[in-house]
């Protein structure tokens, strides 16, 4: 939802900017306006002295003018704080077969997740977060390998066990997941 909104008001600036600005520029590059236009012609300018200095005596312009870049700077740091921020998955939709499925904290399939990948011998700890939709979940899964286990050996029991168990536990077709893979610092070894 927050995809779509964010979309839809980057679309929405974008659109009168461009028409703005395109405006100005053709009355500025000297075609002629229409008469309701706010500039008559290429030298016009903007605001006039009266037209800027009139309202800076009321004792209510000030308080107003701040107010309202209160506002634009709370609500452009709140979008910033929205778009950067990573929404965990809340719940997952789970296909019972009778058509109104059921569903399942993500949280849990996460707790699961992590416990099978962490059980293999070798994986001294691992963490799952699930992202994306409530139909078609992404997990991102990080684990930390023990130095003498072989990478691509953990990867494949983590795809073969962890991953399809909770897919198939979870009902979903499929469960794209992006692995990270670290592995855990050991004191050297002495050789005598």
């Amino acid at each position: 939802m927050l995809r779509v909104v964010d979309r839809v008001a980057l679309g929405l600036v974008g659109l009168v900017l461009v028409v703005v600005g395109g405006a100005v520029l053709a009355v500025g590059l000297g075609v002629s306006p229409p008469s309701w236009w706010i500039h008559d012609g290429p030298h016009d300018v903007l605001l006039s002295t009266a037209e800027r200095t009139r309202l800076r005596d009321e004792t209510w312009w000030w308080p107003t003018v701040i107010a309202a870049l209160a506002l634009l700077a709370v609500c452009a740091l709140w979008w910033l704080i929205a778009v950067l921020r990573r929404r965990r998955l809340g719940e997952v939709l789970v296909d019972t077969g009778d058509g109104a499925g059921a569903l399942l904290r993500g949280r849990a399939l996460e707790g699961v997740l992590a416990a099978d990948a962490a059980r293999p011998d070798g994986v001294s700890h691992a963490h799952a977060r699930l992202t994306g939709r409530r139909d078609a979940p992404r997990a991102h899964v990080r684990l930390l390998l023990e130095p003498h286990v072989d990478p691509a050996q953990a990867l494949d029991r983590l795809t073969t066990e962890a991953l399809a168990h909770a897919r198939d536990s979870a009902a979903l077709r499929e469960l794209p997941a992006e692995v990270r893979l670290r592995t855990a610092k050991h004191k050297a070894e002495r050789v005598s």
